[in-house]
């Protein structure tokens, strides 16, 4: 069985995929974990994403492993989001990444999230969820989590939409036949029981 949760920055979905991987006993698929830890070892090197990304093992669950060195906080700093966002956008370490995931994701049950896991990593997935938000309460999410200034990051998200949704390769979009959620007003638990009550 797979949960495929896809969506822009700060709608909620590594809260809630994790949450109701939890809850579920499923396996929590975080693939933007993925492609920052592909920017951080390319800027670490100096080097291009597209250079590193087929040669990194990367192990998923409560700390994120990039060939054993544990990089769980340095991939969720600003610059790192940023190279992602663009690293994402380059086929080539796209489909390193989805090839990734579509191993992960072969056998057992996953709540996998990201941008595009419905659309091409898992279009068969059982149920799929497009989480959204408002712009400002998103930037005002990822702000609180980060320590950040909520203007900055809204001035950063802003351009990071509009490449996740403008790339040529797997933009953002909501996968066909997924359930759109506006998370905006809504609790975690909220989000939660309504992905659970589809399922």
């Amino acid at each position: 069985m797979i949960i495929a949760i896809d969506g822009p920055a700060g709608a909620g979905k590594s809260t809630v995929a994790r949450a109701l991987a939890k809850q579920l006993g499923y396996t929590y698929l975080d693939s933007g974990a993925m492609y920052r830890s592909v920017a951080l070892v390319a800027l670490r090197a100096g080097r291009e994403p597209v250079q590193v990304a087929p040669q990194l093992t990367i192990d998923l669950g409560d700390r994120i492993l990039v060939d054993g060195d544990d990089v769980t906080d340095e991939i969720r700093s600003p610059e790192v989001s940023e190279a992602a966002s663009q690293a994402a956008a380059d086929k080539d370490v796209r489909a390193a990444m989805v090839a990734e995931q579509r191993r992960l994701l072969s056998s057992g049950n996953w709540v996998a999230e990201g941008r595009d896991i419905g659309t091409v990593v898992a279009p068969d997935a059982e149920l799929k969820i497009f989480l959204t938000a408002d712009p400002r309460e998103r930037a005002r999410r990822r702000a609180r989590d980060l320590g950040a200034d909520a203007g900055t990051v809204l001035a950063e998200q802003t351009l990071r939409d509009e490449r996740d949704r403008g790339r040529e390769h797997s933009p953002l979009k909501p996968a066909r036949g997924a359930v759109v959620v506006d998370t905006t007003s809504m609790s975690l638990e909220d989000v939660v029981r309504a992905v659970s009550d589809l399922l």
